[in-house]
């Protein structure tokens, strides 16, 4: 086919976020720092979780694996567009986009399924107390962890499976900073309408699944605090620890919901590129914050 047709495209063109020089700077420091900040929260959280005997709990198992996430999803696509406002449109071998493509999909799906993982075990540990260490035993929790990453990666392969079967002969300038599936569905020239079907079908039901479950177990915990724990003192806590974990699943699925609910036919590039930003970049810095700075146990360990 290459041979044939000389216009096979080899390479794709990332043109990032913007062209303007003074935001450019602007913005590599901004996302630098950002990055720094998730490098270094994500990777004290995992140190942590390792270390201090204390944290060996299924809650901290969790988040040490979502820690994990976040260190390699912000490290998918945040370095290349960080050189690419500092030296313009950046290319891209197919092959690197469609690595790019699966690694990023296979994390924040993953991410996505094990966020309802940590909701179900926070659902055992407040409503279910005295089950908590049969239900949620290591091995339990290794299955579980294990069954989030493998959902993520087969999800992904099957994406960039069927991304890789495309043909691609005319424009390869890719509207966006990291190579998405949309973006790249956008510029092929062969059918796309298949891919199409398993982004709309596929991907929203791996999002909408978990969010699903995420969200029914904090019903169920909430109304079980209400019904159960008279005193305020009592309620703080359980309440406390599931404040913080809300807010990271309304970080990372009200962008996520936004961009790849369907019809994800019509939408725009336009508005794909910054709700993209917020969790690829955003969240990961973020999440370790969050957890951190509402959680005596994780502040004692980081005094020690």
């Amino acid at each position: 086919l290459a041979m044939l047709n000389q216009t096979e495209v080899s390479e794709f063109i990332l043109l990032g976020l913007t062209d303007i020089q003074g935001l450019q700077y602007f913005c590599f420091i901004s996302f630098l720092l950002l990055y720094l900040t998730s490098l270094l929260g994500n990777g004290a959280i995992v140190t942590m979780v390792i270390a201090e005997p204390g944290l060996h709990t299924p809650m901290y198992f969790f988040l040490g694996n979502l820690s994990c996430l976040d260190i390699f999803y912000s490290t998918v696509t945040v370095p290349k567009m960080l050189t690419g406002f500092l030296f313009g449109h950046q290319p891209i071998s197919f092959g690197g986009c469609l690595a790019q493509l699966h690694f990023f999909h296979f994390l924040g799906s993953t991410e996505a399924v094990l966020l309802a993982t940590m909701a179900y075990d926070r659902y055992v540990a407040i409503c279910n107390p005295l089950r908590y260490a049969f239900v949620m035993s290591p091995r339990t929790c290794l299955l579980l962890a294990v069954a989030s990453w493998s959902t993520g990666f087969l999800h992904a392969l099957m994406h960039s499976a069927m991304t890789s079967q495309l043909s691609f002969c005319g424009h390869n300038h890719i509207h966006h900073f990291f190579c998405d599936i949309k973006p790249l569905l956008n510029l092929a020239c062969s059918s796309t309408s298949f891919n199409m079907a398993l982004l709309n079908v596929v991907t929203t039901s791996i999002v909408l699944g978990p969010f699903i479950l995420t969200v029914l177990s904090y019903l169920y915990i909430i109304s079980f605090i209400f019904q159960k724990v008279r005193s305020l003192e009592g309620s703080w806590k359980p309440f406390s620890t599931c404040a913080s974990h809300l807010t990271v699943v309304a970080l990372l699925y009200i962008p996520v919901l936004f961009n790849y609910s369907p019809p994800s036919s019509g939408s725009s590039p336009r508005r794909d590129v910054p709700v993209s930003l917020m969790y690829s970049a955003v969240t990961p810095a973020l999440n370790p914050l969050i957890y951190t700075l509402r959680n005596q146990e994780v502040r004692s360990a980081l005094k020690k």
